[in-house]
């Protein structure tokens, strides 16, 4: 990054999860291109409302963030206008909090004109109630965490100016919204959707499957846009696979408001493929942070295959802690046990096929190729008003074209 960040990371502690959180907001942070030269934080039950992580505390980070020759603090929540003011009024730093922070990456990691709109909409969110004060005036920094996407001119505009452009980027949305449900109403193929923690290997999976070429690094949030490509199943089925952005613990309400047209990818697929590190430390809370968001966006409803990935890295002794039916694992990047993925697969997604008889005119041809694109053919008559198709075929197929069934 063109700015040169030297951040302190800080948070209160009130069970092993903050623990693990704040290890994270330092990997968040580098993530975003800081360097983090100190971690401070303070175990108590509670948040102090003046200054988040109480006034003595404050100072300690002032007096370190002075020694070490800090220029930002970045804190493990979400801050209020009040806690943001006092802090800097205190520390005269640069204050970022975690949804600022994740923010930031997701405006790096943006390449789409879609993943730049619901960027900078889940910014301006933030941002909004945020307009007091000293806690805007950004631009003194120069660039740096928190000023990519809007940017600081948007920092230094009004709150009217910046509720007419996220009005305006929401009808924007709104667009690519109904742009993609007219897609997905006239696909001809079942729709797999990758999900999980993010940095479990989602898209080093992806490309193991497809040969999709999708850039896989050891990072947070590496995909951001959404990739689908074709899938050909064992049984000689195809299906569109797509990778979607990932999960972490105390995603912003932002994000997950900004990002509803990419996420609702996830609640119209006929199958979720949930893809964990197993080499993880907190391999279970991030499986279990991963079934809150499906929770929140209401998609939790969907059959779920649970591919624990990077067993490469894990030692052989190593039990791991899930015990699934619909569990397999594998190594994306070695390739291992995909076979036995793809089977599974094809076992999970079966359920999303029903029996039907269909009456396809002779006019209307080309639905029996689709039929066959996605069903397992019993029996076919050529009768005097039209093809008639027995067998077990996909839903979607069958909602599209029930205006042909034999019984609807």
């Amino acid at each position: 990054m063109a700015f040169n960040t030297k951040a302190i990371v800080a948070g209160i502690i009130k069970n092993i999860q903050d623990e693990e959180s704040i290890v994270e907001l330092e990997l968040l942070a580098k993530t975003a291109g800081a360097e983090v030269v100190a971690k401070i934080v303070q175990r108590k039950t509670s948040y102090d409302p003046a200054f988040y992580i109480g006034k003595g505390k404050a100072q300690e980070i002032a007096e370190v963030a002075k020694a070490l020759e800090a220029n930002a603090v970045i804190f493990n929540d979400d801050l209020t206008p009040v806690q943001i003011r006092n802090l800097e009024n205190l520390i005269e730093l640069q204050i970022i909090d975690r949804t600022t922070l994740i923010l930031d990456i997701f405006a790096q990691r943006a390449k789409s004109k879609e993943g730049k709109i619901q960027v900078e909409l889940a910014q301006l969110q933030h941002l909004l109630p945020r307009l007091t004060g000293k806690g805007i005036e950004l631009s003194r920094f120069g660039g740096g965490i928190g000023t990519r996407g809007p940017g600081e001119t948007k920092l230094e505009t009004d709150k009217r100016h910046i509720k007419r452009r996220i009005a305006y980027l929401k009808k924007e949305l709104q667009k690519i919204k109904d742009s993609r449900h007219l897609l997905r109403s006239a696909r001809k193929f079942p729709v797999i959707c990758l999900v999980g923690y993010t940095n479990a290997g989602k898209s080093t999976l992806m490309n193991a499957l497809t040969d999709a070429k999708v850039p896989s690094n050891d990072r947070l949030f590496d995909t951001l846009d959404t990739t689908t490509r074709l899938l050909i199943l064992p049984d000689g089925r195809k299906a569109l696979l797509s990778d979607t952005v990932g999960f972490i613990r105390k995603l912003p309400h932002e994000i997950v408001e900004a990002f509803k047209a990419t996420l609702e990818e996830i609640k119209e697929a006929d199958l979720l493929l949930l893809v964990a590190d197993g080499s993880s430390r907190n391999f279970e809370e991030e499986i279990n942070t991963v079934f809150k968001v499906l929770k929140d966006i209401q998609a939790d409803n969907k059959p779920i295959v649970i591919a624990i990935n990077k067993i490469d890295k894990i030692n052989s002794s190593c039990i791991l802690p899930l015990n699934s039916k619909n569990t397999v694992e594998i190594s994306a990047l070695y390739k291992k046990n995909l076979d036995e993925l793809l089977k599974m697969i094809c076992e999970n997604l079966s359920k999303t096929r029903k029996f039907a008889e269909f009456l396809i005119p002779y006019d209307k041809l080309s639905i029996v190729d689709i039929i066959y694109q996605n069903g397992l053919i019993f029996s076919k008559e050529c009768l005097p008003e039209g093809v008639k198709i027995q067998g077990e075929i996909e839903e979607f197929v069958i909602n599209k074209y029930k205006n042909f069934l034999v019984n609807k």
